[in-house]
């Protein structure tokens, strides 16, 4: 969801606006988010409220939905709200998804890293896709609860064991690290920021976080070896930096939410036939060998993956980090596996 679309809907209060979103012009849709009265689900929820290729919305959470889902209710954009609490309701809010979006789980605190997250998300992760597999088999799934490195991949050992898998509809949203270094990549670049892209690849913490800044675009001569390693350095350590300035109170929540709008905005799309959606996703993967999920461009559609693209060319200071991710990412990839067929 483009920050002019969003602009757009926020503008947009007269009856002829409403009716040009109206269930006859786009497919009826709907989207569960899980983890939807978080730091992350309630401006997720707002967002996705806003989208107008929602049509039904279901908000999810084991406490607090209820109020989360009146109060996005009573905006007047098409999607109809529905709240959902505790597990018994579970199944209700998933059965009919098109799309389910993950941000729950606990969030980042000063001095913790992603892997400091695994114990506690792993098993929300695990209980969350086991019924995603029995109500909404069908469902694209966007991952957001970290750490993606191993989340991901226990969603898949989960939905095989169900019988349920289909490689083409898991996705490890890291569309906040390429929301990120466009940003950053455009301040140091003196480059308005709307017309900035940059892939990011490899996965979604720390140093397995590349960004490809010798393919941004558009291109720029005023950025030095020194000034690229930087930037690189600062969107590896996005999170980081917010932990830190929120000084305990808060992670990376609204940045989190607005990039998990735009993405699931392009699964959207893709799944109404728009042509040419590409965007950054941590995906079952061959572009690296040894590494079975991997993030890098992919190009979407109405089954959801449809081609998972390669890297391109690198620059040196690109391939050495490449080679230096594989083994934390592998690392991390196969401890989400082994959470999932050992628990």
């Amino acid at each position: 969801m483009s920050s002019i679309l969003l602009r757009s809907v926020l503008k947009r209060g007269s009856a002829s606006a409403i009716r040009s979103f109206s269930s006859e012009s786009t497919p009826a849709r709907k989207v569960a988010v899980l983890g939807a009265a978080g730091g992350i689900g309630q401006p997720l929820a707002l967002l996705m409220k806003l989208n107008p290729l929602v049509s039904s919305l279901s908000l999810y959470d084991i406490m607090g939905t209820p109020g989360v889902a009146a109060d996005v209710s009573h905006i007047n954009t098409r999607a109809v709200v529905a709240g959902f609490m505790q597990e018994e309701q579970l199944g209700e809010a998933l059965k009919g998804a098109d799309v389910v979006i993950i941000p729950a789980g606990v969030p980042r605190k000063p001095g913790m890293t992603r892997d400091d997250l695994f114990n506690i998300n792993a098993g929300i992760v695990k209980g969350l896709c086991t019924a995603i597999a029995k109500y909404c088999p069908e469902a694209i799934v966007n991952m957001i609860s970290n750490p993606v490195n191993s989340t991901v991949p226990i969603a898949a050992e989960v939905f095989k064991k169900a019988g349920t898998y289909n490689e083409k509809k898991l996705f490890g949203v890291t569309t906040l690290d390429v929301v990120r270094a466009k940003t950053f990549y455009a301040g140091k670049a003196k480059v308005p920021v709307e017309g900035v892209n940059v892939p990011v690849v490899g996965g979604h913490a720390g140093i397995t976080i590349l960004p490809l800044f010798s393919q941004a675009t558009p291109a720029t001569n005023a950025l030095g070896a020194d000034d690229i390693k930087a930037l690189t350095k600062r969107t590896q350590d996005g999170g980081t930096e917010v932990v830190e300035a929120k000084a305990g109170k808060g992670s990376a929540t609204l940045s989190m939410a607005y990039a998990g709008a735009v993405f699931a905005d392009a699964c959207l799309k893709g799944l109404n036939g728009v042509p040419d959606i590409v965007e950054c996703s941590f995906v079952q993967s061959t572009v690296i060998s040894g590494l079975p999920f991997f993030a890098s461009k992919v190009r979407l559609g109405k089954n959801g993956v449809e081609e998972v693209l390669g890297l391109g060319p690198l620059s040196d200071f690109e391939k050495e980090g490449l080679e230096a991710l594989k083994p934390e990412l592998k690392s991390s990839i196969e401890k989400g596996i082994k959470f999932a067929t050992e628990s």
